[in-house]
């Protein structure tokens, strides 16, 4: 009877000591993303990803086309030729990057979400597109929530594709030319604005 009753225990001991381990395992899997911020969440498999269609430099225009009716900006704080620091973050390796500015412009630059019409990913938060790329813009600038389509081709899917304002801003919007970290040259970004930019210092 006594050998009864220890094996029993033994048993139960063994069972208990492999729930733990299991479930330790389950804490393992998940520790790195419950250690994330809410509002840093992100879906399951895309740790590493952030915006990863913002980042695809090969699908990038380079064209240099300028929508009909934008106007050159006057007294800009660039003018075309000067070299600046580039601080926006809109494709991987541009922050921090050295630009050559190629055009200076006053419109409406605004940061957009839309549904790529290849079917890709949903792109949010793009920057930017500015008013002169709206198919049939209004007049009057759009405001969040509205509903446009984009008649610009600064990635692959853009064109033609719906999308909703975010956010609007009037302000001179720059189209460069910069080199990522890597080395990698881009020619003919369209856009960034004022406030992404800041002069190149002239370190000896």
């Amino acid at each position: 009877m006594i050998k009864k009753i220890g094996y029993s225990v033994g048993v139960f001991v063994l069972l208990t000591g492999l729930y733990a381990c299991n479930n330790d395992n389950e804490i393992d899997e998940n520790e790195e993303r419950n250690l994330l911020p809410d509002n840093e969440q992100v879906p399951e498999g895309d740790l590493e990803e952030d915006n990863q269609n913002e980042h695809e430099h090969s699908d990038h225009d380079e064209s240099g086309k300028i929508p009909d009716g934008l106007e050159d900006a006057e007294d800009s704080t660039y003018a075309v030729g000067d070299e600046v620091t580039v601080t926006a973050t809109h494709m991987s390796g541009m922050e921090g990057a050295t630009g050559t500015i190629v055009g200076a412009y006053h419109t409406t630059a605004y940061m957009i979400s839309y549904q790529p019409t290849d079917d890709g990913e949903m792109v949010k938060n793009h920057k930017w597109i500015i008013q002169e790329e709206i198919d049939n813009p209004n007049e009057d600038p759009y405001k969040p929530g509205d509903e446009i389509t984009i008649n610009a081709n600064h990635m692959k899917g853009m064109d033609g594709a719906t999308a909703t304002i975010e956010d609007g801003i009037e302000t001179t919007v720059y189209m460069i030319d910069y080199v990522t970290e890597s080395g990698e040259e881009v020619k003919n970004h369209k856009w960034v604005t004022e406030e992404e930019l800041e002069p190149k210092s002239n370190e000896s």
